[in-house]
């Protein structure tokens, strides 16, 4: 692992079309969770100007059942469904504040295609009839990575650290009425530079806001771009930002079309945005739109919270975790731990994995495990579809793979 060197992550607001569309996903799944917790939900969501098109594979009882015949008139869909799931996506976008022209929550046209789970899904991932030991199976092959380190007391990296903190901070103000000249459409890039392994200043600031009309010249633009280094300056640790310190506010100029209306959105496109900003690994699934059946959603989870309990019970100062699944198999197929060489002394990166296995609280690492220790089946999950599935507090239901709940039992199992 270098000690010196300069890195960059971006992040990308509420109001940027895939995020829109991550949102729009991830408002279905709570839907359907709160009905039934045992929903099977893979929405994908399109977003255009003046358009939002849903797509993908759903079971869900009380409003979806192709085993009703009294529903089949109406495609299978509960009496009133379909206008729920319409009121969801509506409700959403006017939450992120798209009220115009382009795209608007009143007036945007709305496409529902979604349909029941296929059979052959279903078969490999449903627990066996009662009485069988079959246990439930991962909704999907794959791997899943999950990461921590101490350059933030959030454990994750610094750079995207602060790129969600700048568009939060913006959106914040946005909402409030502080600055009224923002639109919900922004991007954010952080570049800093590490000396010993440790962020040390910012080399460069990237900040893209849409706008009311006219904040593009003059003393509108003055007035902005002020505003943004304040924001800036007021989230980066004092000394971060210097003299060298190179800003582009708005870069290509005028920015008033933005969101869908500026281009098209799909669910699943920020990845990197939504995990760890490129600093670590990625094993190429999104989460949003998926319930946590999917391994793609709840193994990333967990492997974040494994990895973050690592580094908050100073075994590590950096901790990567990758874990791997077959579709319809219950066990994981692999465990993988690496802190990059920056294990406690007396810490070995394979006694972590031991330990990890041994600890009897996890009820072990199968689909069901995972879904039932961070509680899993409930309905939060759109608060986690923009600004980062990971750094954020753990409150109540939300983010419990943000607990550092293990760190003792981490301790216990390596002493």
């Amino acid at each position: 692992m270098r000690s010196d060197f300069i890195f960059t992550s971006e992040s990308v607001s509420e109001g940027h079309p895939d995020k829109v569309s991550d949102q729009i996903s991830d408002a279905i799944v709570d839907l359907m969770l709160g009905k039934d917790p045992e929903s099977r939900v893979a929405c994908e969501t399109m977003t255009t100007t003046q358009r939002v098109v849903l797509s993908g594979e759903i079971r869900c009882k009380p409003m979806y059942d192709d085993k009703n015949e009294e529903w089949k008139f109406n495609g299978y869909w509960a009496p009133g469904a379909r206008d729920e799931i319409e009121s969801a996506v509506r409700r959403t976008v006017k939450d992120i504040g798209y009220e115009q022209d382009g795209f608007h929550w009143k007036t945007l046209t709305f496409e529902n295609h979604l349909h029941g789970q296929s059979a052959h899904i279903a078969q490999g991932v449903d627990a066996g009839a009662e009485g069988s030991n079959k246990d439930e199976g991962a909704g999907d092959q794959g791997i899943m990575f999950g990461f921590a380190c101490d350059e933030t007391p959030d454990l994750m990296p610094a750079t995207l650290d602060y790129s969600h903190k700048i568009l939060q901070q913006l959106a914040e103000d946005r909402k409030s009425g502080a600055a009224p000249f923002l639109e919900p459409d922004a991007k954010s890039q952080v570049t800093l530079r590490y000396v010993d392994g440790k962020p040390v200043a910012c080399t460069a600031i990237v900040v893209s806001t849409q706008h009311a009309p006219g904040y593009h010249e003059g003393e509108k633009e003055a007035e902005l771009k002020a505003y943004v280094k304040k924001v800036v300056g007021n989230i980066l640790p004092e000394g971060f930002i210097t003299d060298e310190t190179a800003w582009h506010i708005n870069p290509t100029g005028k920015f008033e079309i933005g969101g869908p209306d500026g281009d098209a959105g799909l669910t699943g496109r920020k990845i990197i945005v939504d995990t760890y900003g490129g600093a670590s690994p990625h094993g190429g699934g999104a989460f949003s739109g998926k319930d946590p059946t999917k391994v793609d959603r709840s193994a990333a989870y967990i492997t974040r919270y494994l990895a973050k309990n690592v580094v908050a019970a100073g075994l590590a100062k950096r901790c990567t975790i990758q874990i791997a699944y077959a579709i319809g198999v219950s066990e994981p197929l692999s465990l993988y731990v690496d802190t990059h060489g920056t294990c406690a002394e007396g810490v070995k990166d394979e006694a972590i994995e031991h330990a990890i296995r041994s600890i009897g609280k996890l009820g072990g690492l199968t689909p069901r495990a995972i879904r039932t220790h961070l509680g899993l089946n409930k309905p939060i999950y759109r608060t986690s579809a923009a600004y980062g599935h990971f750094g954020r507090p753990a409150e109540g239901d939300h983010f419990p793979w943000e607990r550092t709940d293990l760190v003792d039992d981490l301790k216990a199992a390596l002493s």
